[in-house]
């Protein structure tokens, strides 16, 4: 640990004055002495952390969004670690699909992408519009635990965002080498 930034910088410059007088220097040395003598103590005390375990903010959040969940919803966890029950999906979903449409019209119509991220957005769209029971939507969609989902449609609509932002349709800037396929990478005969 470096004990120079606990200590003031004004004593930091007195101590690398140097002074004909005697008892200047023995008064800065009384004074850093027990600047560093307090800090050492401050640092070596067996006291245990400031804030406990409850206080822990990581701990606190996971309490708030447990609590969030009312006592009757058909389930009080997902069973994975950092995924929190999301008591309204309909809403988060439909929310996040209607903003992959939008990003996805940025792209061109003949895009592969484009077209089979629309064809799959589209179709859970509806599945979440027609079906009002978080169960049956689950089921419906087929990928794991709603929550899961509304998790695949933020990654989705964050990858759909950085493709337009690097227009990744666009031709390459150079021909690419005819060998980039090609395993072992070097030239065979």
């Amino acid at each position: 640990m470096n004990i120079q930034g606990l200590i003031p910088v004004n004593i930091i410059k007195m101590s690398r004055m140097v002074s004909p007088i005697f008892g200047n220097l023995s008064r800065l040395h009384n004074l850093l002495s027990s600047r560093i003598v307090s800090i050492r103590t401050i640092i070596h005390t067996d006291e245990p952390f400031p804030t406990e375990m409850f206080e822990n903010p990581f701990v606190r959040e996971h309490q708030r969004k447990r609590d969030e969940v009312p006592k009757d919803f058909h389930k009080q966890g997902t069973g994975l670690c950092g995924l929190y029950v999301n008591t309204h999906p309909h809403k988060d979903l439909s929310e996040l699909y209607i903003r992959i449409l939008r990003v996805l019209e940025l792209m061109p119509i003949d895009y592969v992408y484009r077209q089979t991220t629309e064809q799959i957005v589209k179709e859970r769209f509806a599945h979440v519009n027609t079906e009002s029971d978080i169960q049956l939507l689950e089921e419906k969609i087929g990928m794991g635990q709603i929550e899961e989902v509304i998790e695949q449609a933020r990654n989705e609509l964050e990858t759909a965002r950085t493709l337009v932002y690097f227009k990744a349709w666009e031709p390459l800037v150079e021909a690419p080498d005819e060998y980039q396929w090609r395993w072992p990478i070097a030239p065979g005969p």
